[in-house]
């Protein structure tokens, strides 16, 4: 059983990052991360604070759209074109089928959005220009583009004379050189002189709250992942979407009507808190009550991973009685 689990995990991690809409998101989340620096700067307030908002909105909206498309390009693809059917006419159970699926695609959603992140990083280390007399952070765009060039250079290089997948190679190639970007730019400053590590990064809690987000993304593909095994890829982002805002308003719109409505409680119940994961606002008042425990983070995760099992299940449910022959 672990060797099929595991070939079909494989299987189902490759065909993920193959699929051009997974590139073409990643490229759209690091454009739209880069035009965040200058689109923050029209604020008449806080623009590092917009800068923050839009760059964790940016990844939550990235991964809610990966999740919903590749979900459905791993299942239901597979269950419209009929080759479900071969690999569960083996000796493998329908509960194991999905549990390897969502393990796959929860492995693809991890690499894009390692990545995703890492590019936020950078954005945010660079900030916002207050004005046209400012400085550009040297250090951050000769190693971020750097990086980025290389891959391209290298996946290309790969592709002519080897043979292999441009958009995966690519991000074999990425993976490692942006990693060694970030961790470059912390030792500089923007005039390259050495700093202490970490020290002109974003902090701890701002990094608790991207990690929160990434929660939220999790829950995003198990729903998708549910939606696939009866619907086509548009109705599972409808679907998809909707559970994201009426999550993110769940407290608004059910949360203080629960008491005197029967059918507000039966949603505050049912539809994911999706506002439990969106911390910014609060850590942005900036005083020690809104700091972000440990305790409310263990809380926060043990509350994903039971609505993603919850999904998951569900999944698992929808996909013994669906007719996949």
């Amino acid at each position: 059983m672990p060797d099929r689990f595991f070939a079909i995990f494989r299987t189902t991690l490759v065909e993920t990052i193959r699929q051009p809409i997974y590139g073409v998101i990643l490229v759209a989340t690091a454009l739209l991360l880069v035009f965040n620096v200058a689109l923050a700067a029209f604020t008449l307030d806080n623009d590092n604070k917009l800068l923050l908002d839009l760059g964790l909105s940016t990844l939550l909206l990235s991964g809610l759209f990966l999740s919903a498309f590749s979900a459905s390009g791993v299942l239901a693809r597979e269950i419209e074109n009929k080759t479900a059917m071969i690999v569960i006419s083996k000796p493998v159970g329908r509960p194991l089928f999905i549990a390897a699926k969502f393990m796959g695609l929860f492995a693809a959603l991890v690499w894009a959005y390692y990545l995703s992140f890492l590019v936020f990083v950078l954005c945010q280390r660079h900030g916002v220009l207050q004005s046209t007399s400012d400085p550009w952070d040297a250090p951050v765009l000769a190693f971020g583009f750097g990086s980025l060039v290389v891959s391209i250079v290298g996946a290309a290089f790969c592709n002519y004379f080897y043979g292999k997948e441009f958009s995966t190679t690519a991000i074999l190639f990425l993976t490692p050189l942006l990693t060694l970007a970030v961790l470059a730019v912390g030792k500089l400053d923007e005039k390259w002189k050495v700093i202490d590590f970490a020290s002109n990064y974003v902090g701890g809690q701002v990094i608790i709250a991207a990690y929160l987000v990434f929660l939220a993304v999790t829950i995003c593909a198990a729903v998708a992942l549910a939606a696939s095994t009866r619907l086509g890829q548009l109705m599972t982002l409808l679907i998809c979407i909707g559970i994201l805002f009426l999550g993110v308003a769940s407290d608004y719109a059910f949360g203080q009507h629960a008491g005197t409505s029967r059918w507000a409680d039966l949603a505050y119940r049912v539809i994911p808190n999706m506002g439990l994961f969106w911390v910014i606002d609060g850590l942005s008042a900036g005083t020690e009550a809104t700091t972000v425990t440990w305790e409310y983070v263990g809380y926060v995760t043990t509350y994903a991973v039971a609505i993603t099992g919850g999904m998951v299940g569900l999944a698992v449910a929808l996909f013994e009685r669906r007719e996949v022959g």
